[in-house]
């Protein structure tokens, strides 16, 4: 789950929008949801369990139920920038670029909690760069 700055601390939780959900996918620890360079057409809401978003052999983050993750590569169009793999069971929620717009369009704050789990992810990049040694 990300946390983000400036809202108390408190994660940004997605599961209240989708607490009927039906639409699901499950996984299985160690099995890759998707792989860095594959086109984006999903971003995904963790129900339960938990995933990794790796590159190689670097670990970036941890997200666990509430939290989400493809959402750069949907909104973007851009291939995947990272693989994401089940730590855990997993129980995902699927959302493609329709529903994401109408959620946009029905719910503004969830365009705005998106934007700030990419702002997020986007300054931990950032720190992590600017914390490399110089060459």
């Amino acid at each position: 789950m990300v946390y983000v700055k400036g809202g108390g601390g408190m994660p940004e939780d997605f599961l209240g929008l989708f607490r009927s959900e039906t639409d699901i996918v499950t996984l299985q620890p160690g099995q890759v949801l998707f792989e860095k360079g594959e086109a984006g057409r999903h971003m995904y809401v963790i129900q339960s369990g938990e995933v990794q978003i790796l590159d190689g052999n670097h670990n970036f983050e941890s997200v666990s139920a509430g939290g989400i993750v493809g959402e750069m590569a949907l909104i973007s169009e851009n291939p995947r920038s990272a693989t994401v793999r089940a730590i855990s069971e997993n129980v995902v929620i699927p959302i493609d670029e329709r529903r994401f717009s109408f959620l946009v369009q029905q719910a503004p704050f969830f365009a705005i909690r998106v934007m700030r789990v990419m702002s997020a992810r986007l300054k931990a990049m950032n720190e992590r760069i600017t914390s490399l040694p110089n060459k």
